[in-house]
């Protein structure tokens, strides 16, 4: 034989297939952060979905955020009143407000993780921890402040979307 032989060799053949195979890790590690993604701003979409839930509620109700009822900074509380979704007869405003209140932050519950909600009066509606909520009580808009667990951010951190409600 006086020819050069044609074909692959042996360590052609791996490091093709070690090309491959970091092309594909590769690949996967875009996934990953994909769907880590994807999951983060679907949580971010459920926040503002429950603070506009609550904005509603409020703009249902004109008496109870007239009379404070949604300010839980003040005397507000989530309290359940079976079958009180109207303002009527056995059910007053500042009832619907407390019952709306408690629907809402049970729906924060099941929704986001670790998700809690809370309604009060308060200037700079940007601050505060599911701890302690920061409201100063003054000026005429309620803020909307819904904070939940992100573990998709490294060692997870507690994540807050605030919006505000103007009254007047």
């Amino acid at each position: 034989m006086t020819g050069r032989m044609q074909g692959f060799t042996l360590i052609e053949v791996l490091v093709a297939l070690l090309v491959l195979g970091i092309g594909l890790l590769g690949v996967a590690g875009l996934q990953s952060a994909s769907l880590s993604m994807n999951q983060g701003s679907y949580l971010r979409s459920q926040a503002t979905v429950l603070a506009g839930d609550i904005a509603d509620r409020m703009r249902a109700n004109p008496r109870g955020v007239g009379s404070g009822a949604y300010d839980m900074g003040s005397s507000a509380t989530a309290t359940q009143h079976t079958g009180c979704t109207t303002a009527g007869t056995g059910c007053g405003s500042g009832d619907m407000a407390e019952n709306d209140l408690y629907e809402w932050n049970a729906d924060a519950a099941a929704r986001l993780p670790s998700g809690q909600g809370y309604v009060c009066i308060d200037s700079t509606p940007d601050d505060g921890t599911p701890a302690a909520p920061k409201c100063d009580g003054s000026g005429d808009m309620y803020a909307v402040k819904v904070w939940w667990f992100d573990k998709e951010s490294g060692a997870g951190e507690t994540k807050r979307f605030s919006t505000e409600v103007r009254t007047r």
